[in-house]
């Protein structure tokens, strides 16, 4: 099973989105250029759950 976390990751650092901090448990909190905090899973597994970070961030699909 492919894993999209780095993938993602690197997608929203292209977009000038800035890692803020480790969350609880897998996850770390991202923030966009517009100040929206995103809570970011470090292994993603499903394309839809990538697509819809990537979503929330304003970016369009990419999976």
């Amino acid at each position: 099973m492919k894993d999209f976390g780095k993938a993602v990751r690197a997608k929203l650092s292209e977009a000038g989105c800035a890692f803020l901090r480790r969350g609880k448990g897998d996850h770390d909190v991202w923030t966009t250029a517009a100040g929206k905090r995103l809570v970011v899973p470090v292994q993603i597994k499903s394309r839809h759950t990538a697509n819809g970070i990537l979503k929330d961030a304003g970016l369009t699909k990419a999976f």
